[in-house]
Protein backbone atom coordinates (compact mmCIF):
# COMPACT_ATOMS: atom_id res chain seq x y z
CA UNK A 1 0.00 0.00 0.00
CA UNK A 2 1.55 3.32 -1.28
CA UNK A 3 2.23 5.24 2.12
CA UNK A 4 2.04 8.69 -0.15
CA UNK A 5 0.62 9.51 -3.40
CA UNK A 6 2.12 7.62 -5.84
CA UNK A 7 2.38 8.78 -9.79
CA UNK A 8 3.69 6.52 -12.44
CA UNK A 9 4.49 7.85 -16.04
CA UNK A 10 3.12 5.90 -18.73
CA UNK A 11 3.44 5.35 -22.30
CA UNK A 12 5.43 8.85 -23.44
CA UNK A 13 3.99 8.35 -26.82
CA UNK A 14 0.30 8.51 -25.40
CA UNK A 15 1.32 11.49 -23.83
CA UNK A 16 3.11 13.26 -26.67
CA UNK A 17 -0.40 13.05 -28.42
CA UNK A 18 -2.45 13.77 -25.60
CA UNK A 19 -4.05 17.15 -27.56
CA UNK A 20 -4.83 15.40 -30.57
CA UNK A 21 -6.98 13.13 -28.95
CA UNK A 22 -10.91 13.28 -27.67
CA UNK A 23 -12.55 10.71 -25.70
CA UNK A 24 -14.77 8.68 -27.20
CA UNK A 25 -18.27 7.24 -25.77
CA UNK A 26 -18.48 4.16 -24.09
CA UNK A 27 -20.98 1.56 -23.61
CA UNK A 28 -20.26 1.90 -19.75
CA UNK A 29 -20.00 5.71 -20.41
CA UNK A 30 -23.72 5.93 -21.70
CA UNK A 31 -25.22 3.73 -18.69
CA UNK A 32 -22.84 5.71 -15.58
CA UNK A 33 -25.16 5.95 -12.89
CA UNK A 34 -26.04 2.60 -13.23
CA UNK A 35 -22.67 1.16 -13.50
CA UNK A 36 -21.54 2.94 -10.43
CA UNK A 37 -24.90 1.64 -8.67
CA UNK A 38 -23.97 -1.74 -9.69
CA UNK A 39 -19.83 -1.34 -8.41
CA UNK A 40 -21.71 0.23 -5.21
CA UNK A 41 -23.33 -2.52 -4.42
CA UNK A 42 -20.33 -4.97 -5.06
CA UNK A 43 -18.23 -3.31 -2.66
CA UNK A 44 -20.97 -2.98 0.07
CA UNK A 45 -23.41 -6.05 -0.34
CA UNK A 46 -22.07 -8.28 -2.35
CA UNK A 47 -18.81 -9.21 -0.79
CA UNK A 48 -15.93 -7.41 -3.11
CA UNK A 49 -13.41 -5.64 -1.72
CA UNK A 50 -11.54 -4.24 -4.56
CA UNK A 51 -12.92 -3.53 -8.04
CA UNK A 52 -11.45 -2.02 -10.94
CA UNK A 53 -13.79 -0.30 -13.39
CA UNK A 54 -12.58 0.05 -17.07
CA UNK A 55 -14.50 3.03 -18.51
CA UNK A 56 -12.96 3.07 -21.90
CA UNK A 57 -13.53 -1.15 -22.69
CA UNK A 58 -16.48 -1.34 -20.31
CA UNK A 59 -15.26 -3.67 -18.39
CA UNK A 60 -15.25 -4.48 -14.60
CA UNK A 61 -12.25 -6.65 -12.70
CA UNK A 62 -13.62 -7.73 -9.56
CA UNK A 63 -12.26 -9.05 -6.15
CA UNK A 64 -14.34 -10.65 -3.76
CA UNK A 65 -13.24 -11.77 -0.09
CA UNK A 66 -14.36 -15.04 0.00
CA UNK A 67 -12.27 -15.91 -3.24
CA UNK A 68 -9.20 -13.36 -2.76
CA UNK A 69 -7.02 -15.00 -4.87
CA UNK A 70 -8.77 -14.70 -8.20
CA UNK A 71 -10.24 -11.89 -10.23
CA UNK A 72 -12.88 -12.18 -12.25
CA UNK A 73 -13.32 -10.05 -15.33
CA UNK A 74 -17.01 -9.24 -16.15
CA UNK A 75 -17.86 -7.35 -19.65
CA UNK A 76 -20.32 -5.04 -21.36
CA UNK A 77 -23.26 -6.59 -21.91
CA UNK A 78 -22.97 -8.78 -18.96
CA UNK A 79 -22.53 -6.32 -16.14
CA UNK A 80 -25.72 -4.56 -17.66
CA UNK A 81 -27.73 -7.23 -18.21
CA UNK A 82 -30.89 -7.88 -16.16
CA UNK A 83 -30.46 -9.74 -12.66
CA UNK A 84 -26.13 -9.46 -12.98
CA UNK A 85 -26.01 -8.32 -9.09
CA UNK A 86 -28.15 -11.29 -7.98
CA UNK A 87 -25.76 -13.73 -9.01
CA UNK A 88 -23.99 -12.68 -6.47
CA UNK A 89 -24.78 -13.75 -2.71
CA UNK A 90 -24.99 -11.03 0.06
CA UNK A 91 -22.07 -10.93 1.56
CA UNK A 92 -20.75 -7.75 3.68
CA UNK A 93 -17.19 -6.73 4.71
CA UNK A 94 -17.53 -5.60 7.99
CA UNK A 95 -15.42 -8.32 9.50
CA UNK A 96 -12.51 -7.26 7.46
CA UNK A 97 -12.94 -3.54 9.25
CA UNK A 98 -12.63 -1.66 5.55
CA UNK A 99 -10.96 1.35 5.70
CA UNK A 100 -13.68 2.83 3.27
CA UNK A 101 -17.21 3.31 4.33
CA UNK A 102 -19.90 2.86 2.29
CA UNK A 103 -20.54 6.64 2.10
CA UNK A 104 -17.22 7.60 1.10
CA UNK A 105 -17.75 4.85 -1.73
CA UNK A 106 -20.57 6.61 -2.87
CA UNK A 107 -18.10 9.56 -2.88
CA UNK A 108 -15.46 8.27 -4.58
CA UNK A 109 -17.86 6.85 -7.03
CA UNK A 110 -19.12 10.43 -8.02
CA UNK A 111 -15.88 11.89 -8.31
CA UNK A 112 -15.02 8.94 -10.80
CA UNK A 113 -17.85 10.42 -12.85
CA UNK A 114 -16.68 13.86 -12.77
CA UNK A 115 -13.25 12.88 -13.51
CA UNK A 116 -14.53 10.89 -16.63
CA UNK A 117 -16.80 13.20 -17.90
CA UNK A 118 -15.82 16.70 -17.43
CA UNK A 119 -12.73 17.04 -20.02
CA UNK A 120 -13.02 15.33 -23.24
CA UNK A 121 -8.99 15.71 -23.54
CA UNK A 122 -8.03 14.40 -19.90
CA UNK A 123 -10.17 12.23 -18.69
CA UNK A 124 -10.60 9.06 -16.26
CA UNK A 125 -9.82 5.51 -18.21
CA UNK A 126 -9.44 3.74 -15.40
CA UNK A 127 -10.46 3.65 -11.43
CA UNK A 128 -10.73 1.20 -8.75
CA UNK A 129 -11.53 1.18 -5.04
CA UNK A 130 -10.04 -1.21 -2.29
CA UNK A 131 -12.11 -0.53 0.76
CA UNK A 132 -9.94 -3.02 2.72
CA UNK A 133 -6.68 -1.05 1.80
CA UNK A 134 -8.32 2.05 1.22
CA UNK A 135 -6.68 3.11 -1.95
CA UNK A 136 -7.77 4.47 -4.83
CA UNK A 137 -5.99 3.84 -8.35
CA UNK A 138 -6.84 5.76 -11.66
CA UNK A 139 -5.66 5.73 -14.99
CA UNK A 140 -6.04 8.55 -17.05
CA UNK A 141 -5.76 9.23 -21.25
CA UNK A 142 -2.47 10.12 -21.09
CA UNK A 143 -1.66 7.26 -19.66
CA UNK A 144 -0.69 8.50 -16.01
CA UNK A 145 -1.56 6.06 -13.26
CA UNK A 146 -2.34 7.38 -9.47
CA UNK A 147 -2.71 5.23 -6.78
CA UNK A 148 -3.84 7.51 -3.50
CA UNK A 149 -5.04 7.08 -0.41
CA UNK A 150 -8.97 7.67 -0.40
CA UNK A 151 -8.45 10.03 2.77
CA UNK A 152 -5.59 11.99 0.79
CA UNK A 153 -8.04 11.76 -2.78
CA UNK A 154 -10.37 14.26 -0.94
CA UNK A 155 -7.79 16.61 0.30
CA UNK A 156 -6.48 16.85 -3.47
CA UNK A 157 -10.01 16.97 -5.39
CA UNK A 158 -9.33 20.22 -6.21
CA UNK A 159 -5.72 18.84 -7.93
CA UNK A 160 -8.35 16.85 -10.23
CA UNK A 161 -10.69 20.09 -11.79
CA UNK A 162 -10.69 20.01 -14.96
CA UNK A 163 -10.96 23.24 -17.11
CA UNK A 164 -9.81 22.91 -20.27
CA UNK A 165 -6.78 22.43 -22.35
CA UNK A 166 -4.54 24.79 -19.72
CA UNK A 167 -5.88 22.91 -16.87
CA UNK A 168 -3.86 21.91 -14.14
CA UNK A 169 -5.12 17.88 -14.24
CA UNK A 170 -2.89 17.83 -17.27
CA UNK A 171 0.30 18.31 -15.26
CA UNK A 172 -1.10 16.10 -12.41
CA UNK A 173 -2.67 13.12 -14.31
CA UNK A 174 0.22 13.15 -16.93
CA UNK A 175 2.58 13.76 -14.51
Amino acid sequence: MPQKWLQVKGDPSVREFLFQQSRVESLFDTELDRIHGIVHDLLTCKGAFHVKIHYSSSQLTCWFCDDAYRYRVFVREEVLAPGFIDQFRDARLDHLQPVISEEDTLAILAEFKRLRTTDETIYLRNGSTNRINGIIGMTFSCDGAHYIDHKEFFEKLETFATTGRDDPLATVACA
